[in-house]
């Protein structure tokens, strides 16, 4: 690039440009950002940083969790701590918010994160990442409570992904467009390197996981059967299936070229609401998802229009290309 860009500048224009970008929210951006930097640096290692393996803990939805869960997590508390732009935190690997060290400033912003989707990638060395959402502090409800976090994804003022890949990517949306900046690695920064993406609206790839197929509900069932009949199909074309078992992973790939990410309700998570947390993934991903033109849905309701019930709650997730999402969704009101 001739002119590159720093996620730094970039984000100082538009604080410019767009009056909600404040002072305190560029520098959380920034903190978040270097944090991830770090996280990179940490994945990029391996074995030679002794960061393979389980932690010998688990987390509050009772999955084990891997060295670099409890690594990753610590990096971005630690970084967050002291800025004063955060009243305080919240993570998937925590059963409650964090609280901001009583010798430090807080802030006017919340911040949820999974510090590492899809750990359970991290040994085999398939892409993994991290996922973040920012709220404003609710007036009138003390910020360090869970209440203070049940906010709508429509509330979201910023959320965002790093991909640690091939390259470091972070993928961030301010609600004016999808941006994604690429680790700079000889200078220690992200760089602009695509502007405003945009999902194409049709597609002939979709992401689940298979496996699944017989605990599926009947208008999932449905929508699948048609993709694999192909040509000779209702559908009249053919499809791939691409699944990455890495949210972070399959979203990107979609978010580049196009798709629907499906991970429904069926029998065996029917009791606990859906798979993939509210919070910390379905929000900021359906947030990045629309911004970019695309859909995302239950199947039944508007994911950023659910109003959250608790802080690690579950949902079917469905997102991307729009109208692969508006099939599935009208199958799902046909049943």
């Amino acid at each position: 690039m001739n002119n590159p860009v720093s996620l730094t500048q970039f984000l100082i224009e538009e604080q410019r440009a767009h009056g909600s970008l404040n002072a305190d929210l560029r520098l959380l951006l920034e903190v978040v950002a270097r944090a991830c930097k770090r996280i990179s640096i940490a994945v990029s290692k391996g074995a030679l940083g002794g960061v393979l393996g389980e932690a010998g803990t688990g987390n509050i939805q009772g999955e084990a969790q891997k060295k670099l869960d409890v690594l990753s997590n610590e990096i971005l508390l630690q970084a967050n701590a002291w800025g004063g732009h955060l009243a305080a935190m919240a993570s998937e690997e925590m059963d409650h918010p964090s609280l901001i060290p009583g010798e430090y400033p807080t802030g006017g912003y919340l911040l949820l994160f999974d510090p590492l989707d899809g750990s359970s990638n991290i040994d085999v060395n398939i892409s993994v990442g991290t996922i973040f959402s920012v709220l404003r502090v609710k007036e009138g409800v003390e910020p360090t409570c869970e209440e203070s976090f049940l906010q709508p994804g429509t509330q979201q003022v910023a959320a965002g992904y790093a991909v640690y890949g091939p390259s470091t990517l972070l993928v961030l949306t301010l609600g004016t467009g999808v941006h994604v900046f690429t680790l700079d690695r000889e200078l220690g920064s992200f760089t602009l390197t695509q502007r405003d993406v945009r999902i194409p609206e049709d597609t002939q790839e979709f992401s689940i996981n298979a496996s699944n197929r017989r605990h599926w509900e009947a208008p999932m069932t449905r929508y699948i059967d048609e993709c694999i009949a192909g040509k000779t199909g209702p559908r009249g074309k053919d499809f791939n299936m691409r699944w990455v078992a890495s949210m972070v992973a399959d979203v990107h790939r979609i978010l580049t070229r196009g798709g629907v990410f499906m991970y429904p309700l069926d029998a065996k998570t029917a009791a606990q609401g859906g798979k993939l947390r509210l919070m910390y993934e379905a929000n900021p991903m359906s947030f990045i998802i629309e911004q970019a033109g695309g859909k995302s849905s239950t199947g039944r309701e508007r994911i950023m229009a659910i109003q959250p019930e608790a802080l690690h709650q579950r949902v079917p997730v469905i997102m991307g290309s729009r109208n692969e999402v508006e099939r599935v969704v009208s199958y799902h009101q046909d049943n």
